[in-house]
């Protein structure tokens, strides 16, 4: 698998660089390359208790991305999912540690636990006052002797952060971090395993399931399930979360395992708000990448009592760009529509002939869905069957409020039922279409010349012409056979639509920005929709 990475070698310390580089000079890092990786505060006197936290790099921002004001003092970064060495560990409390002391968080796992725990000792030994908390916050394997830590360790270094930035003394901070670890409780959820650059992938997650309880490491969870979309998805991972929260507010952290994309993590945040599962979720961190596992596509959702302590230290504002903040979970507020912008809608009449012909129509772009989308990936985003079918959903459930008897008022009805639900430059030039055809009729035209007058009015708007590789191209010759009946309006469209595989240019559209071996031998989708409709129009009248 290709990955934008120099060499898997210098993977952390370039990332870390970059890190640095972007920072403004807030961060700075030790001189010990390769192997001492810290990063560090830049506005640090040692006058209060310092956070440090780390371990294996691959879950960015975790945990150089949450070095600052108010959050770490400093982060000891190890190689991808390796623990770093004691003497990293130990570089980074001499670094920042002054008479306040320092705090070490640590994740609970083999190598963390015994390089940050000699390095305490250590560095004990020189004097300093050194305490250590494990957060051991995935409930996933209930029978694991050790509990591993996962992305729960950002509600301890919020907290803890907020605490030692106050000027709290090392007891009170320490006892406060071993609080909330006790009270909180986290799990995942993966529809694939991560990548380790220079690895291969571990493919054992099938298509169509996805595995719950799986760690930050890739390692396997509990269970693989039959995935059936995102809502079921949030309400196992809720179902394993609810033994943990007892009866009063909680605050939920959504944290983005790595790969899954910003509108996937909006729809599990939607279902999470939604789910009664969710009673005693009152606020919510997040959703972002916060304790990622390289690029996993999953997500996990950390649970903890949102007590006044907590929330003081969770709700303070750090100038750090990687923490997204406390939120209240609040119902969606809606308002209506500015004055204007809802049409004006018309008196509903009935036509068996034309809802039969109109579901008919319906019924075809439905079908031709996965087709059209397929076609549409060769020259665009692969959407264009989903567009037209989600616009034909639409109108068939509207088909009961529409004018069905009164041509003039349904070219019209229909042209503004597809500007509200068809997205995209189609729904518009479709309601174009259809609007200038219902002007055309109410000025006396027949049905077959109202719709060629449609046809030249989307020329004009949208610029495009027969030859230029669009529905036009299937569209015009259609319209100009469609006096003679649908089978000579399909054979035309038909002849039309092929003919765009052979163009080796596209002159507007999406198409025209695809370069022309991409298009050659593909039909566009678009004309090659309207050679459908039409064919299937002309076997249902045979029929």
């Amino acid at each position: 698998m290709a990955q934008f990475i120099n060499d898997k070698d210098t993977l952390v310390t370039d990332a870390i660089d970059g890190l640095l580089a972007a920072s403004g000079g807030r961060l700075y890092r030790l001189d010990g390359y390769p192997h001492i990786k810290v990063v560090c505060r830049s506005n640090w006197d040692k006058s209060k208790v310092a956070l440090i936290s780390g371990g294996g790099s691959g879950h960015e921002p975790a945990h150089a991305g949450f070095v600052g004001e108010g959050m770490l003092t400093a982060a000891v970064c190890g190689e991808v999912f390796a623990s770093p060495s004691v003497d990293a560990v130990l570089a980074g409390i001499l670094a920042v540690t002054g008479e306040a002391g320092c705090l070490l968080i640590v994740k609970n796992y083999t190598g963390d636990r015994l390089n940050f725990g000699l390095a305490a000792e250590r560095a004990r030994a020189y004097g300093l006052k050194v305490s250590m908390v494990v957060v051991d916050d995935d409930i996933a394997l209930p029978d694991l002797p050790q509990a591993r830590g996962v992305a729960g360790t950002l509600f301890v270094h919020k907290i803890a952060g907020a605490l030692a930035e106050d000027g709290a003394d090392l007891e009170t901070v320490t006892k406060v971090a071993e609080g909330v670890v006790v009270q909180m409780a986290s799990i995942g959820k993966s529809l694939d395993t991560c990548t380790v650059p220079g690895s291969a992938k571990e493919d054992r997650i099938a298509p169509g399931k996805a595995e719950l309880g799986l760690g930050i490491h890739g390692e396997a969870g509990v269970e693989q399930v039959d995935f059936t979309g995102a809502t079921r998805a949030m309400e196992m991972v809720l179902d394993k979360l609810a033994p943990h929260m007892c009866d009063q507010p909680h605050v939920a952290l959504l944290n983005n395992l790595g790969s899954t994309t910003p509108l996937e993590m909006s729809v599990l945040a939607h279902a999470l708000a939604t789910s009664d599962k969710a009673g005693s979720i009152k606020a919510l961190i997040g959703p972002a990448p916060l304790m990622t596992s390289l690029d996993m596509h999953g997500f996990s959702v950390s649970i903890l009592p949102l007590t006044p302590e907590n929330e003081a230290g969770l709700s303070r504002a750090v100038p750090l760009a990687d923490w997204p903040g406390l939120a209240s979970l609040a119902p969606v507020a809606v308002k209506p529509l500015p004055d204007g912008l809802s049409p004006i809608q018309p008196i509903p009449s009935e036509h068996p002939a034309t809802r039969r012909l109109i579901e008919t129509c319906c019924d075809l772009l439905i079908a031709a869905e996965a087709d059209l989308n397929a076609l549409d990936a060769k020259s665009g985003d692969g959407d264009t069957g989903s567009t037209l079918a989600t616009a034909a959903r639409a109108l068939k459930n509207a088909l009961d409020r529409m004018p069905l008897a009164d041509l003039t008022q349904l070219f019209r009805a229909v042209g503004n039922e597809l500007s509200q639900t068809m997205g995209g430059s189609s729904g518009v030039i479709l309601a174009i279409f259809f609007g200038a055809t219902g002007d055309a009729c109410a000025n006396g035209k027949s049905t077959a010349d109202a719709l060629q007058a449609g046809l030249e009015r989307i020329s004009q708007v949208g610029g495009a012409q027969k030859g230029d590789r669009t529905m036009i191209d299937a569209l015009q010759p259609a319209l100009e056979a469609f006096s003679e009946g649908f089978a000579a309006a399909a054979a035309a469209a038909r002849t039309g639509a092929d003919g765009t595989a052979r163009m080796t240019r596209a002159k507007a559209g999406r198409a025209s920005y695809v370069p022309e071996e991409n298009l050659i031998g593909h039909n566009d989708p678009g004309a090659e929709a309207v050679a459908r409709l039409f064919e299937g129009l002309a076997a249902a009248s045979e029929g």
